[in-house]
C-alpha cells in the first residue's frame, strides 16, 4: 500500500516537493495532502488530484508521513496543533531551516521517526542537492525518506551536526554558482557576445561541467587538465583568477557564511 505524505505548508517549497512527487511517480497525486491557510494559493494541485485543506490535524491523522515545510518561528504552533494526531506509524520530516531534531522531539515529546531534510531551490526543476539526518528511524524509513528526495534531485546522509556547513554549501551554493555564471556572462559580452547568447553558453557550460563530475565520478582538477595545454589561454585565465583571488574568495565566503549561521 502507498504512504498518504502530509505536507504541512504550501508555500513555495512544500509545493515543490509535491509537484516533483507527482512528476516523478513517486506517488499517486491522491496520496498527498497540501495544507495551507489561504487555499486559493494551491488550487492547482487541487486541479491534478493532490487533496488540499487548512486543516493540519486532519491532514496528519490521515497520512503516515508528515513533511514540514513552515517558517522557523511557526514550528511551535503548528507542532502543537496536531501533535495529538501523531502516532508511532508516523514519520516526521522537517525541511525548517535552523530548528534542530532535538527541538522538534522536544515539542512533540513523543518517540518517533524524525528526519531534517536541507534541500536547495533547485527542487522546483527536480534538481536539488539535499541533505538528510535522522533520529529514531528504521533502515526503512531511511530509505524510503532518501527515495523520496531522489525524486525531486540528489541525496546525501549526513550527521545532524553538519546541516548548517550543508546550508551554506548547497543553499548558499546556489548563490555562489549564479554569480559565477553572472560574472562569465558579463566577460562574455565583453568579448564580443550578446547578452541571451553568453547566458546560454554560461549556462550550459557550467552544468555540463557539474554532469561530468557528477557521472564520472572524477575531481575537478582532472578534468581541468584535459582543457588546458602548455601555454594555451585556459592556463593563462586560470592563473590570472587565482593571481586576483578567485579560489581564496570563494573559500573566503563560504567560512563567512557558515560564522553568520553558527554565531548570528
Amino acid at each position: 500500500m502507498n504512504k498518504k505524505i502530509a505536507i504541512i505548508g504550501g508555500g513555495n517549497l512544500g509545493t515543490a516537493i509535491a509537484e516533483g512527487l507527482i512528476k516523478s511517480k513517486f506517488c499517486k497525486p491522491s496520496d498527498i495532502t497540501v495544507t495551507k491557510r489561504n487555499l486559493s494559493t494551491i488550487k492547482h494541485l487541487e486541479t491534478i488530484g493532490v487533496k488540499i485543506t487548512s486543516d493540519n490535524a486532519a491532514a496528519v491523522r490521515s497520512s503516515d508521513l508528515v513533511i514540514l515545510a513552515i517558517k522557523p518561528w511557526q514550528v511551535a504552533d503548528v507542532l502543537n496543533g496536531f501533535v495529538k494526531q501523531l502516532t508511532a506509524k508516523h514519520m516526521l520530516v522537517s525541511v525548517v531551516t535552523g530548528v534542530l531534531i532535538h527541538e522538534i522531539e522536544g515539542i512533540i515529546k513523543k518517540k518517533l521517526a524524525v528526519c531534517r531534510a536541507m534541500p536547495n531551490t533547485a527542487i522546483a526543476i527536480q534538481e536539488s542537492m539535499t541533505c538528510l539526518g535522522f533520529s529514531n528511524s528504521s533502515d526503512a524509513q531511511v530509505k524510503y525518506v532518501k527515495d523520496l528526495f531522489d525524486t525531486v534531485g540528489k541525496t546525501t546522509i549526513i550527521d545532524e551536526k553538519l546541516m548548517d556547513a550543508a546550508t551554506v554549501l548547497g543553499a548558499c551554493g546556489t548563490a555562489y554558482a549564479m554569480r559565477y555564471i553572472r560574472a562569465n556572462i558579463q566577460g562574455g559580452i565583453e568579448i564580443g557576445f550578446d547578452s541571451a547568447t553568453a547566458n546560454l553558453i554560461a549556462a550550459q557550460t557550467v552544468k555540463g561541467a557539474a554532469e561530468l563530475l557528477l557521472q564520472k565520478g572524477t575531481h575537478p582538477e582532472q578534468e581541468i587538465d584535459k582543457v588546458t595545454t602548455p601555454k594555451g589561454c585556459t592556463i593563462a585565465g586560470l592563473n590570472e583568477m587565482e593571481h586576483q583571488g578567485f579560489s581564496s574568495s570563494l573559500i573566503k565566503g563560504i567560512a563567512t557564511s557558515y560564522n553568520k549561521i553558527v554565531k548570528g
